[in-house]
């Protein structure tokens, strides 16, 4: 009994460890938490951008990769893309931010 007992629990703790490294991150793959971390930046900025009087935020996709965010769409300016790369810098949690923006 105290084998099969030893066996049990050595069994759960092996699955304990697998289940914790299947929700690590990779360089290609976020974890979990990084996952929820990214989807808040992303509202954010786009909540952000929305705000945003002269930005027309529904041509300004918002993509957020590990803290990265990528810009993407087409705006009307300079001073539209300047704006829309200050206003993400500006979110906590943004390690840098990508721009794929284009002028229209």
């Amino acid at each position: 009994m105290k084998q099969f007992s030893k066996t049990l629990t050595a069994f759960i703790v092996t699955l304990a460890l697998i289940t914790a490294a299947g929700c690590a991150s990779t360089s290609k793959q976020e974890g979990a938490g990084e996952y929820v971390d990214d989807s808040v930046i992303t509202t954010k900025v786009k909540a952000m951008l929305f705000d945003e009087p002269n930005l027309r935020s529904g041509q300004i996709n918002v993509e957020t990769f590990k803290g990265v965010v990528q810009l993407s769409g087409f705006v009307s300016s300079r001073g539209d893309i300047n704006r829309a790369v200050e206003i993400a810098r500006s979110i906590k949690g943004v390690a840098s931010v990508k721009n794929d923006m284009r002028l229209k």
